[in-house]
């Protein structure tokens, strides 16, 4: 049974941070490319940040310079480690999994609010 399971989030103010784990289970965790999606209150799910099989990575331009994606494979978790939040990162972060376009997978989200 496919299971990817992220938590981490929270309340956090402005210029904080927090660290998302996001652990997989039931697939071959090193073949797939992992990502991080976010979703705020009456918009669309975009991309934040993804890191390849090979271990390469592509941010969104909203984070760069701010979040970084890294993986461990023996541990078959990723993760997106936020620095010098803004209310605007305020979301519903998703993990998610996905192998040659084909085969994708996702977890059920945590919340994220960015606040004073």
């Amino acid at each position: 049974q496919v299971q990817l399971a992220e938590s981490g989030g929270g309340l956090v103010q402005p210029g904080g941070s927090l660290r998302l784990p996001c652990t997989a289970s039931g697939f071959i965790f090193s073949r797939y490319s992992m990502a991080w999606y976010r979703q705020a209150p009456g918009k669309e799910r975009e991309l934040v940040a993804i890191i390849m099989s090979g271990g390469s990575t592509n941010y969104a331009d909203s984070v760069k310079g701010r979040f970084t994606i890294s993986r461990d494979n023996a541990k078959n978790t990723v993760y997106l480690q936020m620095n010098s939040l803004k209310p605007e990162d305020t979301a519903v972060y998703y993990c998610n999994a996905k192998w040659a376009g084909v085969i994708e997978y996702w977890g059920q989200g945590t919340q994220v609010t960015v606040s004073s």
